[in-house]
């Protein structure tokens, strides 16, 4: 089957239909779901609001945590298919969606000559369906975007690399070439095509990454190539090979994309932006836990089963024999990307899970170079147990199909039955395979595990859960009453409200709730269970008298506490 699929545009059309059943269902029915989606699809509009694509501000207060590209490919999305007034996120969402889809296609496409066409092709599914990467492509935020330049700028350099040790092994004889150093023993390039050199065309690409990666989010995907060519510098003592990749040349482009912007930004706050944004957000990351967002070294292996779902039932049976495989060159440079990569995250005292993602295609590649050979560890006793182990996560997904929404929606929903069963079944079968030796053809049943959890999940389950989204719970009220002005929040200050109210929504505490109604007698106020002593008591004061128009009782999971949003207005205004 895996042959079948190889040939052509087969693999591509493949992969493509795998990423559209995976990132489309939900992509429009999913609200908000983090702060950071919030504040990004927030600052979106307010670029388009105002026509200025420069400054990135979230209502009054200048947001200078990120470069400006993922805002502008937003803003592009929301202009050609929706208008900044309208609170559909799914424009917003589209370029995370797309560059997700087109690094699952750079995986393959970088991979093929890599590791060879069979064992690229299960690298683009086990990307595709990892559980971090589909969370990210229904989100209006960088990382998606960041992976996509990730894998553009490694997976260059990937070739150059591979190319030169290639042809460095036939100039001495060919001695050191073939497929115990140059290839993966299984689906291999051939010769001729393992020693083609890369020409200025792909370097400049690399360069194009760089600089367009910085404008998506700093400094991280040039920190990742760099580990990269200091670790290829410490294991052969030489990167004589990266000259033909041109950096003079190259840097010169990168600063071309990038530095305009940077340069615009500087002068449109007297240098505040980029002060800000090293001063504000780089450091606290690099010296201790921003935002409450710590854990320890070794948190992300920790969460690797989870985040890399269903693709870590072949995971953790091979990790512990990648590094024999150091000295073939393309396991070599796929080490030297994913290994150092993943350790600087761990070091971070920040940790949020998405971090490591620009790690997962060099994963994936590995994985399948070694499925495709026929590694005995997939066989072993403990790689067994694992299966069985693994099978434990999908059921505990099947099981949350049924419960989430008894307690966070309107209850019991029959029709998540025959999805939790689906969802049952299609975990079952991997791992079955696995257990029986098959494992390119359990890798490629993986697919089915992803395609029945993921639009189950994020086009039926999430969507339902009312007693999670209280800012979209909170606007549906407003919408129904309607508002003559901005609407005030008490207590409740989450960014999405914002994206669901308007730009103008009113932060305060319970007393500056009242005298906003006081003020403008025709608008509405959110307040917050524990803030609601102070409206009442301030509103009495203000001789107003309210009324209740809705009452919202759920979980603020940003926070992780139960919360009770009230809506109120003045009676007869």
């Amino acid at each position: 089957m895996v042959h079948r699929l190889t040939g052509g545009l087969r693999p591509y059309l493949a992969l493509s239909l795998l990423c559209l059943v995976l990132y489309l269902p939900g992509l429009a029915a999913l609200p908000a779901m983090d702060r950071d989606e919030s504040r990004f699809v927030q600052a979106t509009r307010q670029m388009l609001e105002t026509g200025d694509y420069v400054r990135i501000q979230f209502q009054d207060e200048m947001r200078a945590k990120k470069p400006a590209g993922t805002y502008w490919l937003q803003a592009a999305a929301v202009k050609a298919l929706s208008h900044a007034s309208s609170t559909e996120l799914w424009p917003y969402r589209l370029p995370s969606a797309l560059a997700a889809w087109a690094a699952v296609l750079m995986t393959f496409a970088f991979g093929r000559s890599l590791v060879g066409d069979r064992p690229a092709l299960l690298a683009g599914v086990l990307l595709a369906g990892s559980l971090m990467l589909t969370l990210e492509a229904h989100q209006g935020k960088s990382d998606a975007l960041l992976l996509a330049c990730a894998v553009a700028a490694q997976g260059t350099l990937a070739r150059f690399y591979v190319g030169a040790k290639a042809r460095e092994a036939m100039g001495g004889g060919g001695s050191s070439c073939g497929t115990g150093s140059c290839g993966t023993g299984s689906g291999a390039p051939t010769s001729a095509n393992s020693m083609m050199m890369p020409g200025t065309a792909e370097a400049l690409a690399f360069w194009l990454a760089q600089g367009v990666a910085i404008l998506i989010k700093g400094p991280v995907v040039p920190m990742i190539s760099l580990l990269t060519l200091l670790t290829l510098w410490a294991a052969d003592r030489h990167v004589r090979w990266f000259v033909a990749m041109k950096p003079l040349m190259g840097t010169i482009v990168a600063a071309a994309i990038a530095a305009p912007w940077f340069a615009a930004v500087s002068n449109a706050t007297d240098g505040a932006f980029v002060g800000e944004a090293v001063k504000g957000d780089l450091l606290p990351k690099l010296l201790g836990a921003q935002e409450s967002h710590g854990g320890i070294p070794g948190l992300y292996l920790l969460l690797a089963s989870a985040t890399f779902w269903p693709a870590s039932m072949v995971l953790w049976p091979v990790v512990a024999k990648l590094w024999s495989h150091r000295k073939r060159l393309a396991y070599r440079v796929l080490l030297a990307w994913a290994v150092p990569t993943w350790l600087m995250f761990e070091l971070i005292p920040t940790k949020l899970p998405h971090y490591v993602l620009p790690a997962f295609p060099a994963l994936a590649l590995m994985i399948g170079a070694m499925a495709c050979e026929g590694a005995e560890v997939f066989r072993h006793r403990a790689a067994k147990a694992w299966y069985a182990v693994w099978v434990l996560i999908g059921l505990a997904l099947a099981a949350a199909m049924v419960i989430l929404p008894i307690k966070f929606g309107d209850g019991f929903d029959p029709l998540t039955v025959p999805a939790a069963i689906g969802i049952t079944l299609a975990t079952v079968l991997p791992a079955v395979l696995a257990w029986r030796g098959q494992i390119v053809t359990a890798i490629l049943a993986l697919s089915l595990t992803a395609a029945a959890t993921y639009p189950v999940a994020f086009q039926g389950v999430a969507p339902s859960l009312d007693h999670l989204f209280l800012s979209r719970s909170a606007a549906r009220i407003v919408g129904t009453v309607g508002s003559d002005g901005p609407v005030a929040a008490a207590g409740y200050s989450e960014p999405s409200l914002v994206f669901m109210l308007g730009t103008d929504t009113r932060f305060t505490d319970g007393a500056g709730a009242a005298s906003h109604l006081a003020a403008h007698r025709r608008t509405l106020a959110v307040v917050s269970d524990r803030e609601l002593p102070a409206f009442f008591a301030a509103a009495t004061q203000a001789g107003l008298e309210t009324e209740e128009f809705g009452r919202i009782d759920g979980l603020n999971y940003s926070r992780g506490k139960p919360t009770t949003l009230v809506v109120l207005g003045v009676k007869n205004p």
